[in-house]
């Protein structure tokens, strides 16, 4: 299985052998829905919380009398109805959103995703990128010599101070390391760039 090879300047300069059980395998939509399911629910931060009866500060005592007032039966001021009062079924920030799914279905489903870029041909892969210094506008132009859709998911082998600085003023784009790709960035960006020494580190994926 095989793919052109680019040079920053977007011309083909040869071409690189993809592992086919990564980028050949069948789009499984089911198994990349339940991998972003995971993902979300795992990162979901429980911020919500509202207090109880036992935890809400104030007086028990009956606010007015019970009888000749021809108002409602009010009890405390601790009462839910009284906007300083409990919160009755509010949130709580205990609640578990955590989900678990087997790290061989997360690796399937990475490359799931990854032989759907390559057969919906939003895969580029280029030889490197080079800069000597660090300018958005470097990054720019090699963006405008590929032929990128919408927006570019960037996949470096290794941590890439110059690229990853000049490339972070762009909205269009983001940068990460292939370590850390994952179902949602796939997702959320329609065109995945990859080095030659990225495909070489997710080839040895499975």
């Amino acid at each position: 299985m095989e793919t052109k090879l680019l040079n920053q300047e977007g011309k083909e300069i040869w071409t690189i052998e993809l592992n086919e059980s990564v980028f050949g395998t069948e789009v499984n939509e089911g198994l990349i829905h339940r991998a972003l399911v995971y993902q979300i629910s795992n990162a979901r931060l429980v911020v919500a919380h509202t207090k109880t009866r036992g935890e809400v500060r104030g007086s028990t005592r009956k606010i007015y009398k019970q009888k000749w007032t021809w108002r409602a039966r009010a009890w405390a001021s601790r009462s839910p109805i009284r906007i300083w009062g409990w919160v009755t079924f509010g949130p709580r920030n205990t609640v578990n959103f955590t989900k678990s799914m087997n790290k061989k279905e997360r690796r399937l489903a990475l490359c799931s995703m990854l032989s759907s870029k390559m057969q919906s041909n939003n895969l580029i892969v280029l030889d490197s990128i080079n800069f000597g210094e660090i300018k958005t506008k470097n990054m720019v132009s090699v963006l405008n010599s590929i032929p990128y859709t919408k927006n570019v998911l960037l996949g470096l082998a290794t941590k890439n101070e110059i690229v990853e600085k000049s490339s972070r003023n762009i909205p269009n784009l983001k940068t990460l390391t292939v370590d850390y790709l994952n179902i949602k960035d796939l997702l959320k960006y329609q065109t995945l760039v990859l080095l030659k020494d990225s495909i070489e580190k997710l080839n040895t994926l499975r």
